[in-house]
């Protein structure tokens, strides 16, 4: 799964996010092969991902912003059981290395608010296929984990034109996820 989805960020480097049901329905329009569902409920979640797939496109559901679940193995279990999801996003790491034993293609988000979290993450690295880093705005950061963790990095987060995206792949980045329609293009 993992290399499907860098294969995707190859022909398309840009994650179309939704955070509603209109934002969804124009990533279901729009050129990116791989979608973040960053909404919904457990009641909701499986049509949503099946609407994606039906769009021949990839489903990545972000576990800690599904209302109904809990930051607990059995979530990851559900995602797994009860939707066609291609993998999960979460910032929590025993969700990661659980989804990993489980073989599910994992990303672990990573907020940068100071230098101790990004010498953290550059020091102690981290388990998952993938990691998303917020805001992406910053080239040289990017550039720097790109080196130190030997990992496919996502920057996500403040993402708002042409210029951004081209910045945050120039450094490194595999792919650019934003909300930001304007971004898609």
């Amino acid at each position: 799964m993992r290399e499907k989805l860098l294969q995707c960020f190859k022909e398309v480097p840009i994650v179309a996010a939704a955070k509603s049901e209109a934002e969804l329905e124009q990533c279901l329009k729009s050129r990116s092969r791989v979608i973040f569902l960053l909404f919904g409920d457990i009641c909701t979640i499986a049509s949503m991902v099946r609407r994606v797939k039906e769009a021949g496109k990839m489903a990545i559901v972000h576990l800690d912003l599904i209302d109904g679940l809990a930051p607990k193995d059995v979530s990851v279990d559900f995602i797994e059981s009860a939707t066609e999801a291609d993998g999960i996003i979460t910032t929590k790491s025993a969700l990661i290395r659980y989804a990993n034993q489980k073989g599910m293609l994992t990303i672990q988000r990573y907020f940068l608010l100071d230098s101790r979290v990004l010498d953290n993450l550059s020091r102690t690295g981290c388990p998952a296929d993938f990691l998303e880093v917020l805001p992406g705005v910053m080239p040289k950061i990017i550039r720097h984990l790109v080196e130190t963790t030997g990992k496919p990095i996502i920057a996500g987060g403040m993402i708002r034109d042409k210029e951004d995206v081209q910045n945050a792949l120039s450094a490194g980045a595999v792919a650019v996820s934003s909300t930001n329609d304007k971004a898609w293009s």
